[in-house]
């Protein structure tokens, strides 16, 4: 009897191409509508984001004297610099991105052997590298110039200002929970504090101070849900992400409304919703498992919430995923599909009797 074998002209329907460009296609009405915030500036970064990327790529590839064609077109590396780029300050200077997504693709994803190897995100480890290494840079945030009335600065303006060091004319002291991080700090009641500062529809359509990721929680959600529909990611780490910073939100603030923010102001500032569809749900740094995810989820969404309320920096996300990147080995050890041909308990199933037998 001859042994069962994969044939060699099957294919996987769906490529890393294919998911990593459903994936920038998803991305794409909260990219729009952010560059449509922010302006010129931040389509600036963005662009350098995405050049040093490929460039970092195919520089990698030819210093291991492997083709550079095949792994620019695959995407990954668009993607990562897309994502890092959504979590920057839309009016940083030019070299945070181009040194955030050379350290992504050179240095998180490359060292580590290339796509399907790295263990951690390879965005949320560059994000976390500037914000340690440049922490001026990083916390200076820009108010959209159509909510606060000023004119979105025009092309040569926005040139001064991303490549030649230009003052900021619309800097904002800081974002929501920027703000929060400092007044829970001063002892301060949030209760007289965040009513003339935050409107939960402002976050909504992202008419807060904050990064490109931070534009609109809703269209974000239209792409997560995008996403879940096609089947390119599942619904257990995004929505277990999601609890996980809500849930011990709404009990925090019900025990003490005065100190703790509120289940919607955490679900709706920062870029949880961008870490919940998008960065969790990065197939290679997060477990294989259905129940596996949720676990990474909920973890990722705790930490997030740990971190923002008595930790030193405002926003959490991109520390919590790095260290449930850490934990995905463990979880996969410890949360295991059940193997064909053997029941729960690892045990064989019998065989199927023969036809002589019945």
């Amino acid at each position: 009897m001859s042994q069962l074998a994969h044939s060699p002209h099957a294919h996987a329907p769906v490529s890393v191409g294919k998911v990593m460009a459903t994936v920038m296609l998803a991305l794409v009405p909260a990219t729009v509508f952010g560059f449509w915030l922010y302006g010129w500036p931040a389509i600036f970064l963005w662009t350098v984001c995405v050049a040093a990327a490929l460039l970092g790529e195919a520089a990698t590839m030819q210093l291991q004297g492997r083709p550079a064609r095949p792994a620019l077109l695959d995407g990954s590396a668009l993607l990562t610099a897309w994502l890092l780029a959504l979590s920057l300050p839309p009016w940083a200077p030019w070299w945070i991105g181009a040194i955030g997504s050379l350290f992504a693709v050179v240095v998180t994803k490359q060292v580590f052997g290339g796509l399907g190897q790295n263990v951690f995100n390879p965005a949320m480890a560059a994000r976390v590298m500037l914000l340690i290494s440049f922490p001026v840079e990083m916390t200076l945030w820009t108010a959209p110039a159509p909510i606060t009335g000023l004119h979105a600065p025009g092309f040569a303006e926005a040139w001064r200002i991303t490549f030649g060091g230009g003052a900021w004319d619309a800097m904002t002291s800081a974002s929501l929970l920027g703000h929060v991080k400092t007044e829970f700090t001063r002892g301060v009641d949030l209760l007289s504090s965040l009513p003339g500062y935050y409107v939960p529809h402002d976050s909504v359509w992202g008419q807060r101070a904050g990064s490109l990721g931070e534009t609109s929680a809703l269209l974000l959600l239209f792409g997560g849900l995008y996403l879940i529909a096609r089947r390119i990611v599942t619904w257990h780490a995004p929505v277990a992400m999601l609890l996980g910073v809500a849930v011990p939100a709404l009990i925090a603030n019900t025990l003490a409304p005065a100190h703790y923010l509120g289940p919607l102001p955490h679900l709706l500032s920062g870029g949880i919703v961008l870490g919940a569809f998008f960065i969790a749900t990065d197939p290679v740094t997060s477990p294989n498992t259905a129940t596996g995810q949720f676990i990474f989820g909920l973890g990722c969404g705790l930490l997030t919430w740990i971190i923002r309320t008595w930790g030193g920096y405002p926003e959490g996300v991109a520390f919590a995923v790095m260290l449930m990147n850490a934990t995905t080995p463990m979880i996969d050890l410890y949360v295991k599909p059940r193997i064909y041909g053997r029941n729960r308990k690892g045990q064989s199933l019998p065989a199927a009797p023969s036809k002589k037998e019945a």
